[in-house]
């Protein structure tokens, strides 16, 4: 049976799609990002005969769920990649312009000729997992900003003072619930249990952090190596160097999964001071010059190798073991 590859750039709004087939592009057709967008997608995926569809889209989070997930239950071969490498793919094309069509192309293009791991959805435990972690994102936020306007509230008067803290007593039991969930959720599975555990044994990593991490990856043995989960969270670096003329400071890619860099900023930050494999390892760049936000993403890339060489090695963390590390890298 041909293959057709199906290259899907996915933004909030639109899906835009290209088909692939013997190496030729076909017209590029925009669907809305709706439940009824996505079910004219399939209808007009099916009506391709004698070909085995195989359909690739950049790892955008809650945009591009649902339409892997119905593209998956409707029997279509799903993969689901890191963008930073259908970044590096497009460089190697030397693709120059940048628009939604071209990036569906590119995507196409990309399946075909790498042919990527194949996506399989989340587990409904798991799926509830990352809602009652990404909620308790949320929570958080709006907390911050009512505690922010509480601070700043000496001339509200009373009657709005009271609003404020009524909703900040709101917020607050709402959160523990979410946590209250999330820890019962996770404990029940004794495999994630496992694995937060040896979490929990590297300096720097609470409970909740050890939590929402599994809450947002599932089980880590899934990822082959410490590098491949790092570029999927966009915690590897990258820079420009081009002749003489432009050379820019290595930095995050950040092109990944923005939740868990989002609850890892302060994880990272206790262990940059209190982990001693972490700290020395900050020394030495910050004798180098680098710039203390340099020292936090350094911090908090090497969390995350750490955290994958735990439950890949299956042994708690040790800051002073000095063999070489038992994981891939």
């Amino acid at each position: 049976m041909e293959p057709l590859y199906i290259g899907i750039d996915v933004s909030k709004a639109n899906l835009d799609v290209v088909v692939r087939r013997s190496g030729h592009n076909s017209p590029a057709k925009t669907f809305a990002n709706t439940q009824a967008g996505i079910t004219a997608l399939w209808k007009w995926l099916a009506q391709q005969k004698g070909a085995s569809l195989w359909a690739c889209l950049e790892a955008t989070g809650q945009y591009g769920e649902p339409v892997a997930e119905r593209l998956y239950a409707s029997g279509c071969r799903v993969s689901v990649v890191n963008p930073l490498r259908i970044k590096r793919y497009a460089q190697a094309c030397a693709v120059r312009n940048q628009t939604d069509r071209v990036d569906a192309t590119l995507i196409a293009s990309f399946c075909e000729h790498l042919q990527p791991h194949l996506w399989v959805p989340p587990s409904p435990a798991q799926q509830l997992l990352r809602q009652l972690s990404r909620r308790l994102s949320d929570l958080q936020g709006m907390l911050q900003m009512e505690r922010n306007r509480l601070a700043a509230s000496q001339r509200l008067p009373l009657s709005l003072k009271t609003s404020l803290q009524a909703v900040i007593h709101l917020l607050e039991e709402q959160i523990r619930e979410i946590k209250r969930e999330l820890f019962h959720l996770l404990n029940a599975d004794p495999e994630l249990k496992r694995q937060k555990k040896l979490l929990m044994s590297i300096q720097g990593i609470g409970e909740l952090t050890a939590v929402r991490f599994l809450a947002e990856l599932g089980d880590l043995r899934e990822f082959s190596s410490a590098k491949q989960l790092a570029a999927f969270l966009g915690l590897t670096p990258e820079s420009k160097v081009s002749g003489t003329s432009v050379h820019t400071k290595p930095k995050l890619s950040k092109k990944g999964n923005a939740h868990v860099r989002q609850f890892l900023y302060m994880p990272a930050v206790v262990a940059k001071n209190h982990n001693l494999l972490i700290r020395a390892f900050c020394g030495r760049l910050a004798a180098r010059q680098k710039g203390n936000m340099s020292l936090i993403g350094a911090a908090m890339h090497k969390l995350v190798l750490l955290m994958f060489g735990v439950v890949h090695s299956g042994m708690s963390f040790d800051a002073h073991y000095l063999g070489k590390p038992a994981f891939p890298s």
